[in-house]
């Protein structure tokens, strides 16, 4: 009886250096979002440093890694790992109050991977101009506000304004802080993209 022997196809080196850098990313959104919470007064949406994982997750991962990244934080948290803010963990969270921004996250990815990197290789994001870039994560950002405001308000049942004036207006000065951060991180030149 002869033995069949069948070669097995290695994953290539690229593929392997990009799932390790989008298990980083996961990585750091979870600490992130744990160790940067900060909870304020008469909202039930902490602030939080994981916006600003989510625009480098879409200026260095690009549309494809950058979603598995975040889809890697999200399933960590959905199965009970507490990477979420405050330490949370759970389907719970998924779909309470705050759960509408973590939807907006991958959405967000998408859309700023899209617009540094269209849908072929990786492009340096040092290379798409600051108007460029600021103008994406501007337009992230209200996809990830839109979505959180939202759900938020429908969770609650709260009225467009009451959901606003909860859910992005003490938010803003912070998160246009991080639109700046994440352009200065890319113009030091100092994350190779590739």
């Amino acid at each position: 009886m002869a033995t069949e022997r069948n070669s097995v196809e290695l994953v290539g080196d690229d593929a392997v250096r990009s799932f390790a850098r989008a298990a980083v990313l996961a990585a750091l959104m979870g600490a992130a979002a744990v160790v940067g919470s900060i909870p304020i007064p008469l909202s039930p949406v902490p602030i939080s440093l994981g916006v600003l994982v989510v625009y480098l997750m879409g200026l260095y991962l690009g549309p494809y890694w950058g979603t598995v990244s975040i889809g890697l934080y999200l399933t960590a948290g959905a199965i009970g790992i507490p990477v979420f803010a405050n330490g949370t963990a759970g389907i719970g969270v998924l779909i309470g109050e705050t759960g509408g921004y973590l939807w907006a996250y991958p959405l967000a990815v998408i859309l700023i991977g899209l617009a540094v990197h269209g849908t072929d290789d990786l492009a340096d994001p040092a290379d798409t101009s600051t108007p460029v870039i600021a103008a994406v994560l501007l337009a992230a950002l209200i996809v990830i506000y839109g979505l959180g405001t939202a759900w938020l308000g429908y969770v609650l049942e709260l009225g467009a304004i009451e959901a606003l004036q909860l859910a992005v207006v003490p938010f803003v000065p912070g998160d246009l802080l991080k639109i700046v951060a994440a352009i200065a991180i890319v113009k030091a030149g100092r994350i190779d993209p590739t």
